[in-house]
């Protein structure tokens, strides 16, 4: 039996992530796997890439065979240099870790010095406010035409 590591799709039509999967190489793209090894998620910046390094050595040794993208993904990780004997790559992009909003909210307004109020900053005007500094305006402007 012919075993292959290669990705397997899952996810929308224009959002997909994949898989990492080990398979025989006569199953569908998205059939039945021996087992999961990692996760990538192409559409996320930087890329996501989860590799189990322990598990793709082992089948790498084997003789499990990497599809030419899974083998563009374990370069990566440098689980094919590590298999291969090679100097490691550099490391890779890792996406920064999302920052907590409220702690950011609270810390812009100790930084402002105000505390809110919880008024409007601006008042709002009533329709009889608006109404009443029309009439002022109108009687104000046939004063100064006569």
């Amino acid at each position: 039996m012919a075993v292959k590591i290669k990705l397997k799709r899952l996810g929308k039509i224009r959002s997909p992530h994949y898989r990492i999967v080990i398979a025989d190489s006569r199953t569908r793209r998205d059939g039945r796997a021996i087992e999961e090894i990692g996760l990538y998620h192409p559409v996320q910046n930087p890329s996501r890439i989860e590799v189990d390094s322990e598990r793709a050595q082992y089948w790498l040794s084997v003789g499990a065979q990497p599809t030419e993208p899974v083998l563009a993904i374990l370069k990566v990780t440098g689980d094919w240099q590590k298999f291969k004997g090679l100097p490691a790559p550099a490391p890779m992009l890792v996406a920064e870790p999302k920052a907590d909003k409220r702690a950011l909210f609270e810390a812009a307004a100790k930084a402002s010095g105000d505390e809110p109020k919880g008024e409007a900053i601006t008042p709002k005007a009533k329709k009889a406010d608006k109404k009443a500094d029309e009439a002022a305006a109108e009687s104000t402007s046939e004063s100064t035409e006569a």
